[in-house]
């Protein structure tokens, strides 16, 4: 199946609660009364636009219909494109022969670690021979551990680990004189959350000074996946890993599973974060590359 209908097919509850509704609203219409312009706020809010984003919206909306007198649908369409405006990038890949550094980061149950094997898949698949390094820096989860093992068997990857508990940056410290050897690209594996005395935060933060104290660098790309089904709560924790340690961008999971897919613009509003990939299933086929014209055609075919 082409990515453009695994799209269109992993947004149908979005469409079906969401894109559906507002479409009946404004089909055929080129200008919007008080009635209209609330059931439509109300609607963005229900597909977790958010309230003011979704005010915003309505509201360049009505101005935009009342000022051109143009399809009220079509006018939609063309400001969601230019609110996604910049928000497309691909991965910041090294070619100085060093080896890239992708951290990825994010909470438990986002579908971080399987994330990172489809995201490696990808590169795989564009160039066999590009090295690829595992780092196993969950070590407060033995599971995320073995699970990054399976599909560095899978993929062809080396992976670096050590015993469970051990210090995420010593893992990463190790991957690090790894992979410059290698050359290549390191994903970097990291914990959702931490069953000790030490703060999430300061953790990754930590690893980030490991990087920089090996390469005399930061890591080049620092992502954060978000489960789209935790809606504006995803947001919430997108802004405190950006405050930790600066993110570069956004991988969004799981779009297939909500009803709520506007919450992908209320996350690119908040942050002004590009997304770099979306995922609407399980196999590596259902993450992409995001693409703005696509997903609004997806959401308002």
């Amino acid at each position: 199946m082409a990515w453009f209908d695994r799209l269109k097919s992993g947004l149908k509850r979005t469409r079906a609660s969401l894109s559906e509704s507002v479409s009946s609203v404004l089909l055929g219409r080129s200008s919007l009364d008080a009635a209209q312009i609330e059931e439509l706020e109300e609607l963005l809010i229900a597909g977790d636009v958010g309230g003011r984003l979704a005010a915003d919206l309505v509201a360049e909306l009505a101005e935009t219909c009342r000022r051109e007198k143009t399809d009220a649908l079509a006018a939609l369409r063309q400001i969601l494109l230019v609110r996604f405006a910049g928000s497309e990038r691909a991965l910041a890949l090294r070619t100085d022969g060093s080896p890239t550094v992708i951290l990825v980061a994010g909470v438990n149950g986002a579908g971080k670690t399987t994330t990172i094997a489809k995201v490696a898949a990808h590169l795989r698949e564009e160039n066999p021979r590009l090295p690829i390094t595992f780092a196993a820096a969950d070590t407060f989860r033995a599971a995320a551990v073995e699970q990054l093992a399976v599909w560095a068997d899978r993929i062809g990857a080396d992976l670096v680990r050590q015993q469970p508990g051990a210090d995420p940056a010593a893992v990463v410290f190790d991957a690090l004189d790894h992979a410059a050897r290698t050359g290549g690209v390191l994903f970097v594996d990291t914990a959702g959350r931490l069953h000790t005395k030490h703060n999430l935060m300061e953790e990754l933060k930590k690893i980030e000074r490991t990087v920089a104290k090996k390469l005399g660098r930061e890591p080049d790309e620092r992502l954060l996946v978000i489960d789209a089904t935790t809606g504006q709560n995803g947001i919430a924790q997108a802004e405190r890993f950006h405050d930790a340690i600066g993110l570069t961008g956004l991988i969004l999971t799981k779009l297939d599973s909500t009803a709520k897919g506007g919450v992908v613009l209320a996350i690119r509003e908040t942050l002004k974060l590009p997304i770099l990939f979306v995922g609407v299933g399980e196999t590596a086929d259902d993450l992409h590359a995001f693409s703005a014209s696509e997903f609004v055609d997806a959401m308002f075919p």
